[in-house]
């Protein structure tokens, strides 16, 4: 399948924050739209660390950030 074009109006569509949250085997890597973490109590304290993408990164792999942005280290419980 044929990838099309990203517009101005696609921008916004984009992942903008790449967020590690915590699995059930360790820190878990994602890409979310909004930060919308903070409008539902559950979803708080999963989130360990987030971070705004700049523009020419929304478009990396999910495995490329990670690399780029390293798991924090989480104290096993």
């Amino acid at each position: 399948m044929a990838r099309k074009r990203t517009t101005e109006t696609d921008a916004d569509d984009l992942p903008r924050y790449f967020v590690w949250v915590r699995g059930l085997e360790g820190p878990e890597p994602q890409k979310w739209t909004a930060m919308d973490f903070g409008v539902s109590d559950w979803k708080r304290p999963l989130v360990l660390v987030w971070l705004e993408l700049a523009e020419d990164e929304r478009n990396l792999s999910l495995s490329m950030l990670a690399r780029r942005y390293p798991p924090p280290r989480v104290e096993s419980l």
